[in-house]
């Protein structure tokens, strides 16, 4: 092992085997050194416990689309996480026994455009008394963006912190629709400030909810800082917080809203810094009305904590087209380079690039080029011409997708699937959107989504899970776009938007056959390593099988749609839920093989942990299914162990 991976691990290690944050440590690299469970001895797992929260959303008017991804972290033996319904749990992380339960009460009726709760945040106060309420706190954001500090002991309000514990998030962000401005992911805590962004509905205008970033004070909740990333005009109010946006009609198009962080935020601690992943400007797929690259969209950001300063960035996409938010969580971590350790930044992206920089200088480590992509494009566009591509390899494919591609499993689907290529625009990644239809391959779902990545600091590997999903988006003008939407029975799997102040709506769909089977061979999901030290793929596999996702026979598939991520062990093991089909599995680190998989009772499309507890390794997984997907929804939390010693 080299002396620089030691000191590294040393440096940003968590602690033995705990998790006591989204990522495992605050850089998010979700490594843990916990090694009872090997490649040896993985086949021996069997459940430990289950957990059932029974948030299934009843009387939610979402409540079929409702999607559990929460990974939960670990502090004095409890695991703390958050549903969707705006519950948080405690629940003992050796016996899976509730030790309380917290209710944000948000309103059901609402049709909210996101629908997933990921994690919270834990806090301990350093000059507390111990045993004081809310010396140690659990802090999260609920669907309805509201954040909340709580005791982690009793489960009971921090009254002092904001408005008797809780911040109206909504407020003072140019809001359009409570039910579009929301909060998915958990918040990131640094010395005394918590950090949160936001979700915002895409592509219903071009003058959407401000995405700005916000840090309050752990304790009392005030406003610490916030930082927008889209640059306004010198009217604009010099704070978020002072603005009272609620009240203003129709602000120019021009004031573009988005660019929000929806992803997990990460940190430096030792740094002060927060590294900060930011989607696209709205809306997706026309900017006609933003011109320009649209800094800071499309970015990986680094904030200080104390006051929002912006100390460095990284625009990964420009002037977005294509819903290619950064989409996964930053990893901060310390790379080998010519054999010395450089702290980095890590970033995946949904084109399924990997950007490493300097995590100070925000140099990248591995070149990036700036290279032509395909030009031509509508009335009214105002599009890149080049874009940013990394020297490290893409873990999906960039290729044009041509009528000879086309896929399916008989003669007539197959025939069906290629003359619907050959009427479509597609030139390889970066196709401008179309009138007649544009393929985006990888589509706007990834490539790396949310789930991220994992780093292995000491084999120095990224792990990821993507997907090779091909999508179709076809502009509609204006004049032309209701009439489409009144007769959009002829694309029932096809979603509208209105993009309102633009000259165009918009239409998009998965790339299949009228059997609703993708257009495009599988594997249309793979785990993939990528070695840091070759700067080459190591390894890919197909994840998951068509077994949940067609009818039998027709379980041979392998390699299938995925939303989830991996986490590593010290002991080289990979485990992750995250496929179509209902089964959490662990891979070799060093050869991508599969060593051993469990059937869940639900979809696992959320991301793994793992802790030690009384001299025993857990690894838990929420099994609460993914609307969206299909998949089988539940409400199980779900820990897996070695057998007890007899």
């Amino acid at each position: 092992m080299w002396i620089g991976t030691t000191i590294a691990v040393a440096a940003l290690a968590s602690g033995a085997g705990t998790w006591p944050t989204y990522g495992s440590d605050p850089g998010g690299q979700r490594y843990s050194d916990a090694a009872q469970i090997t490649p040896q001895n993985v086949t021996s797992l069997e459940q430990a416990w289950v957990f059932r929260t029974g948030e299934m959303g009843a009387g939610f008017a979402i409540q079929d689309d409702l999607t559990f991804q929460a990974t939960p972290v670990l502090m004095d033996g409890t695991l703390y996480f958050n549903t969707p319904t705006g519950r948080v749990f405690a629940v003992d992380a050796a016996k899976g026994t509730l030790r309380w339960k917290f209710d944000a009460r948000i309103d059901p009726t609402r049709w909210y455009s996101e629908k997933a709760a990921r994690g919270v945040a834990t806090w301990v106060d350093p000059v507390a008394a111990s045993t004081s309420l809310c010396a140690k706190r659990i802090l999260f954001a609920s669907l309805d963006a509201r954040l909340f500090a709580v005791d982690a002991v009793t489960g009971k309000s921090c009254l002092g912190f904001g408005e008797r514990g809780e911040i109206p998030l909504f407020k003072g962000v140019r809001l359009r629709s409570r039910a579009d401005y929301t909060v998915t992911s958990p918040p990131v805590v640094v010395g005394d400030v918590v950090v949160v962004g936001s979700s915002i509905g895409d592509n219903r205008a071009a003058n959407l909810e401000l995405g700005v970033v916000r840090a309050f004070d752990v304790r009392s909740g005030q406003l610490r800082w916030y930082w927008d990333p889209i640059p306004r005009e010198a009217h604009m109010p010099a704070r978020a917080a002072d603005a009272n946006f609620d009240e203003v009609d129709d602000q120019a198009a021009m004031w573009t809203g988005g660019a929000n962080a929806w992803a997990p935020i990460s940190a430096d601690p030792g740094r002060g810094l927060v590294f900060v992943p930011t989607g696209s400007a709205s809306p997706d797929f026309f900017g006609g009305e933003r011109p320009g690259n649209n800094q800071w969209a499309n970015s990986v950001v680094a904030l200080r904590a104390s006051d929002g300063h912006l100390e460095w960035g990284q625009q990964l996409v420009h002037h977005d087209l294509w819903d290619y938010d950064v989409a996964s969580q930053p990893v901060a971590a310390i790379v080998q380079r010519n054999g010395v350790g450089v702290p980095a930044v890590i970033q995946a992206t949904k084109t399924g690039q990997v950007f490493v920089f300097d995590r100070t200088s925000g140099t990248p480590l591995f070149p990036i080029q700036e290279r032509p992509v395909p030009s031509q494009f509508v009335s009214g566009e105002t599009p890149s011409l080049t874009q940013p591509f990394s020297s490290l390899p893409p873990l999906v494919s960039h290729a044009p997708v041509k009528p000879a591609d086309a896929w399916g499993l008989t003669f007539w689907d197959r025939k069906q699937c290629e003359e619907k290529i050959a009427s479509l625009r597609s030139e390889g990644i970066y196709t401008p959107p179309s009138e007649q239809g544009t393929i985006l391959r990888p589509g706007y779902g990834g490539g790396t989504n949310w789930g991220g990545i994992a780093f292995d600091p000491v084999r120095q590997i990224v792990i990821g899970n993507v997907m090779d999903l091909s999508f179709v988006v076809t502009l509609i003008p204006r004049s032309k776009f209701q009439r489409a939407v009144d007769q959009r029975g002829d694309f029932p799997e096809s979603e509208f938007a209105k993009q309102e102040n633009t000259a165009y709506g918009m239409r998009r769909e998965l790339l299949t056959s009228s059997l609703g089977i993708p257009c495009t061979s599988p594997p249309w999901g793979k785990l993939v390593a990528l070695d840091l030290r070759t700067g080459k793929i190591r390894w890919q596999t197909p994840l998951g099988t068509s077994r949940d996702i067609a009818p039998w026979p027709l379980w041979w598939i392998k390699g299938v749609p995925n939303m989830g991520g991996p986490a590593i062990t010290q002991s080289g093991l990979v485990f992750i839920g995250a496929a179509a089909d209902r089964y959490i599995r662990a891979f070799s680190t060093e050869s991508g093989d599969e060593l051993w998989k469990e059937r869940l009772p639900a979809g696992g499309q959320a991301t793994p942990m793992t802790y030690v507890l009384g001299g025993r390794q857990y690894v838990v997984i929420a099994a609460g299914g993914h609307g969206g997907m299909g998949t089988k929804r539940g409400d199980y939390l779900i820990a897996y162990a070695l057998p007890h010693k007899r």
